[in-house]
């Protein structure tokens, strides 16, 4: 028998608790669902990329709130009279070269009309940057190759191509070049694209589906643009993917609230007995079960011993509104835009909700309209001008055929600016005033109050030089000179109307 030695007992260790440092870090069961991977950003992309692109342009076609979004994108990003182009070009003395300004300018109107600008001849450059941002929103990335085209006078277009195009199942680490193939992207030891694959054809075209082949498209004739959300990305997702479940179940509860509303307006019911066969009613259903035809304001005698079980559900509910209106919010939040935008709603707004709103909505949109400058039309103007100097589409002047030299490219490439569609206050009044008063104070200049109108300041002048013009020919004195008389403040303003 082994004797136990009280005293040569070991001392019980102490617990140590240890605490996570990040709440967000906390395991368990109310984390349990939770779920946490680390992947890269193309790993995450590459099993749900065409899911998702699907799925987006599903509720492009039927969700009315996803298509009002995306028409959204293409009326403020965009507008009626589309990005516009303003060169800058100045002479060697610092003047601004008038003259082939004003050509480039002419040329490139030229070339944006309908017809001139793509392969197909079906569209715009307006409607190519609307096709843009719409493509960029629903489908996350958007294909334009550059296309030498003899069928322009410019010898340039331009093709739009769907997402589908780029293979994302195509991904090869052992090319001969020593570069890697992620998602139908090539790229270098530095992660830049270096070529695209497509397909030669639309992958789900049925006319297309025998014998699909790839094609190696080098990078300098791509534009592929999308907005990375994280470093190493190479494909694009669509704008939706955040708020895309929701927009569903949305659908899904208000499909049932719609159901449930007519079946309630209907007022049915079933007809009961203990034998079930004492009364026919006015006819019969593919079943054979007996049915009667109601009529508003008519009453039927029913047989003896039959009975009538009203059916009666009470839908929508009172807390139908403040839900859908919920979620609504949610959805707005994930495609980052105001509820009362996407939602059309304005019965619970006030002038400052508004005017906020309204503020927020507008840097989304602006922030928009520099990512299509620069990742779109920058880009097609850059090589617009390079094969329209090259197959000798502009002179240098009006008067000669004199072709521009390819050495000034630089010089207009450098100098061209891009002109987007402005935003009007919700109180123009108070906005023309702080125009006024900044000017006076020497804080914003001529073009800064032209840029909030979507206009450039030379175009101020040439219109105020013709509207002179155009009166001195008709004979009509103008009751005031725009720049030849004192800016009224706004004090003055205010006395004028009350009469001192």
């Amino acid at each position: 028998m082994a004797w136990y030695d009280r005293f040569n007992r070991k001392p019980k260790r102490k617990k140590t608790l240890h605490t996570r440092k990040f709440q967000g870090a906390n395991t368990g069961r109310l984390f349990s669902d939770f779920f946490q991977t680390s992947t890269s950003a193309d790993e995450e992309i590459k099993n749900n990329l065409r899911l998702l692109r699907d799925r987006s342009r599903d509720l492009a076609r039927n969700d009315s709130y996803v298509a009002r979004y995306l028409m959204l994108m293409q009326s403020n990003v965009v507008g009626s009279n589309g990005i516009r182009l303003s060169m800058k070009a100045r002479n060697d003395d610092g003047s601004l070269d008038i003259v082939a300004n004003r050509i480039i300018e002419q040329r490139w109107r030229r070339w944006c009309s309908l017809g001139n600008c793509t392969t197909n001849g079906r569209l715009s450059f307006i409607d190519c940057q609307k096709l843009f941002i719409e493509a960029l929103a629903r489908d996350g990335e958007v294909l334009v190759r550059h296309v030498k085209s003899r069928d322009s006078e410019f010898g340039y277009q331009i093709e739009f191509l769907e997402a589908d195009h780029l293979d994302e199942t195509k991904n090869d680490n052992t090319t001969n070049n020593g570069n890697k193939v992620k998602m139908g992207v090539e790229i270098n030891g530095s992660n830049k694209p270096v070529a695209y694959y497509l397909f030669q054809n639309h992958p789900f075209d049925n006319q297309f589906q025998a014998g699909q082949k790839h094609i190696r498209v080098k990078a300098e004739d791509m534009i592929h643009a999308y907005i990375p959300n994280r470093p190493e990305q190479n494909r694009g997702v669509p704008f939706t993917a955040s708020s895309m479940s929701n927009i569903k179940l949305l659908n899904g509860y208000l499909e049932a609230e719609i159901v449930s509303a007519r079946v309630s307006a209907s007022k049915m019911g079933f007809f009961t007995s203990q034998d079930g066969d004492s009364y026919v009613g006015d006819g019969e259903d593919e079943e054979y079960v007996p049915i009667m035809n109601a009529e508003a304001g008519t009453f039927e005698q029913l047989p003896a011993g039959m009975d009538f079980k009203s059916f009666d559900p009470d839908h929508p509910t009172s807390a139908f509104e403040s839900f859908s209106t919920q979620v609504l919010r949610s959805i707005a939040s994930g495609l980052n835009i105001s509820y009362h935008a996407l939602s059309n709603d304005l019965s619970s707004v006030n002038y400052s909700s508004l005017r906020a709103g309204a503020l927020e909505d507008r840097e989304m949109y602006r922030l928009y309209q520099r990512f299509t400058i620069d990742h779109f039309i920058r880009p097609v103007f850059e090589k617009w001008l390079e094969m329209s100097i090259s197959s000798g589409a502009i002179s240098t002047s009006p008067s000669t055929n004199q072709p521009l030299p390819m050495s000034r490219y630089d010089k207009f490439a450098d100098s061209a600016n891009f002109i987007p569609r402005s935003f009007s206050w919700v109180d123009p009044q108070k906005e023309m005033m702080a125009s006024i008063s900044g000017m006076q104070s020497g804080l914003v200049t001529f073009q800064d109050v032209q840029a909030n109108y979507g206009r450039d300041v030379e175009e101020l002048f040439e219109q105020h030089e013709r509207e002179e013009k155009l009166a001195e020919q008709y004979g009509i004195k103008t009751a005031f000179q725009p720049f030849g008389m004192k800016m009224p403040v706004e004090a003055d303003i205010q006395g004028g109307e009350d009469g001192n």
